[in-house]
């Protein structure tokens, strides 16, 4: 029996409306996935999955729901090629420090311009919850998006950190012309 742990306050889009979103998930997996919602734990037998792959990918669709995402996003860790990363920003600045809502707030931007940069630019989905940024996409993009969420918790300006996804985006797009021949 395979446990993940989720925020208490991301069991309800775990579940979705009428238990919609767990429906699906276990539709999409075959495997029948349990919620505790009063300890916030998700847990589903990964003996049963008929592809040795679909239970981590989903313990990553449930960490990707617990770390802020919308369900509809996390279900592209469905695909192959397709991966979550998460970045502690307490690396960055250290625990307990002060820093981490002026870190958040580097990475999203003013009114989220920075994080739909990122996320138009490189074609992934990013999420800032917590102390944590989360980064789903697939292994052409997530070392671009890796970067440039790294350049911006260690300091740079966004300026230098857009203009390196710029210059990045021309060497995404022929990646994904080879993937599609």
């Amino acid at each position: 029996m395979k446990v993940v742990k989720v925020p208490k306050e991301r069991v309800g889009v775990l579940i979705g409306q009428g238990g919609e979103t767990k429906r699906y998930l276990e539709e999409r997996t075959g495997l029948r996935i349990d919620v505790d919602a009063e300890e916030g734990e998700v847990s589903f037998d990964e003996m049963k999955a008929e592809d040795p792959l679909l239970p981590l990918k989903v313990i990553d669709i449930v960490r990707a729901i617990g770390r802020g995402f919308a369900p509809q996003k996390a279900f592209r860790l469905l695909e192959d090629d397709e991966y979550l990363e998460i970045m502690n920003i307490d690396n960055y600045v250290g625990k307990g420090s002060n820093q981490l809502a002026r870190m958040r707030a580097r990475v999203i931007g003013s009114g989220g311009k920075t994080r739909r940069i990122i996320e138009d630019l490189v074609g992934v989905h990013v999420s800032v919850y917590g102390d944590t940024v989360s980064i789903i996409g697939n292994s052409v993009q997530m070392p671009v998006a890796r970067t440039a969420v790294d350049m911006l918790l260690s300091g740079s300006e966004h300026a230098t950190v857009y203009r390196y996804l710029e210059r990045k985006r021309a060497e995404l797009r022929i990646a994904e012309m080879g993937f599609e021949l």
